[in-house]
């Protein structure tokens, strides 16, 4: 290692050193006012006047999106997208760590601010809402946000021992509302005149469930009826059934979609109803972690005295950063509460994402991404991958989202 880049390893922790208590404190903001997604007022101003006071050139509200925010610095060839989340989650708030993602973003971009005339780079910090539902990502990609982006990352915090960058796997997951229509009759006076909707959500919930049998153990569908009805003695004229599936291979979540709404079709074939089925949100894409810039978080995380279990993996949850990883080499690491074990989406994560533990992961998250961009654009070979990917990038190619 040379005498410049330990200089430039050096500033870079520096910085997060000297804005730790700036950014536990947007930490905990954050995680004391937990909104859901596409409300995320509150937090993304905190994410934008702390990209302001950093000296980024700001937009909130960016894309057209009211709670997401662009925050640029630097004029270099080579662009970087650090991704900040904050939405939460209803009722139990921060139980992935969303509070720690922002903050963990806030301070690797101001780091890399500082160097980024040495090294050559252009720092954009995207502030995306609606991880959690609705696919904030996907709304900022067709809209061009990683247009002028040559790669992107995060860190998302989680619990247990500290895994690989690859060990986390996510699926692809597309949500549906399936509506029923039939004719509606009085359930004792006139049966036979009724076209039950109720029936039909039954009869299709009943051949998922035959189905599940018969599917691999790496895909997974869920489904609920949201509406069956009015009244007891009303025939079911609408029924309304809430459908998710998911799968880390893209081709197989493709046929395993035919195979689960040809149940639903079966439930309008025997019933007699008519049906209709539409997207409730945006489909995410699984992770597809670019190897370069894996080895090199892998390589950080551990020089900060992080030790990676090679043994652990991650999976079963989906995230719209597999959508932007699909499109340009990008990474979505994890960055352990030490000394926890709580499961997310749950309270006790809630709690586990404000504790000192929590802190210390955020300024370990933030010190890794800053590290990793600077490793990665001062690696010839790996700059110059990155590049060339960029500029053999049709124009439009980001502007996508998951087709069935």
């Amino acid at each position: 290692m040379t005498t410049a880049v330990k200089t430039l390893q050096d500033r870079v922790t520096a910085s997060v050193d000297a804005r730790a208590d700036e950014l536990i404190a947007l930490s905990h903001a954050i995680h004391a006012n937990p909104e859901v997604s596409y409300a995320e007022h509150a937090a993304a101003a905190l994410v934008a006047r702390s990209a302001e006071a950093a000296g980024f050139a700001t937009e909130l509200g960016a894309y057209g999106i009211p709670t997401a925010v662009e925050a640029v610095a630097g004029v270099g060839e080579l662009t970087v997208a650090v991704c900040a989340e904050y939405d939460a989650l209803p009722d139990i708030g921060h139980a992935c760590g969303h509070n720690m993602i922002a903050a963990m973003a806030v301070g690797a971009s101001a780091a890399l601010a500082e160097v980024a005339d040495e090294l050559d780079l252009r720092v954009k910090l995207l502030g995306t809402p609606a991880e959690e539902h609705g696919g904030g990502k996907v709304d900022l990609l067709l809209a061009g946000a990683w247009e002028d982006v040559t790669f992107s990352l995060m860190a998302h915090g989680g619990t247990g021992a500290d895994a690989p960058c690859d060990a986390m796997r996510s699926t692809a997951v597309e949500r549906l509302e399936i509506t029923y229509t039939g004719r509606a009759a009085h359930a004792a006076g006139a049966p036979t005149k009724g076209v039950n909707a109720g029936a039909a959500a039954t009869v299709a919930l009943t051949a998922l469930g035959l189905l599940r049998q018969q599917l691999s153990p790496e895909v997974n569908v869920n489904a609920f009826v949201s509406h069956g009805g009015e009244a007891t003695n009303i025939i079911p004229e609408r029924a309304v059934v809430q459908l998710e599936i998911r799968a880390y291979d893209l081709d197989e979540w493709r046929d395993l979609r035919r195979r689960v709404l040809a149940c639903f079709e079966a439930g309008a074939v025997a019933t007699g109803c008519s049906w209709a089925h539409r997207r409730t949100e945006h489909p995410y894409a699984p992770l597809a972690p670019h190897a370069g810039l894996a080895e090199v978080w892998n390589r950080t995380i551990q020089g900060l005295g992080r030790v990676l279990d090679p043994s652990r993996v991650l999976g079963g949850g989906s995230t719209d950063m597999g959508n932007v990883s699909q499109v340009l080499p990008a990474i979505h690491p994890l960055v352990s509460v030490l000394g926890n074990d709580s499961v997310p989406h749950h309270a006790d994560f809630t709690a586990a994402a404000a504790t000192p533990q929590a802190d210390a992961a955020v300024l370990d998250g933030a010190k890794a991404l800053a590290l990793t961009v600077v490793e990665a654009a001062l690696d010839p070979a790996l700059r110059a991958e990155l590049l060339d990917r960029q500029r053999s990038r049709p124009a439009g190619a980001t502007r996508t989202t998951l087709e069935a």
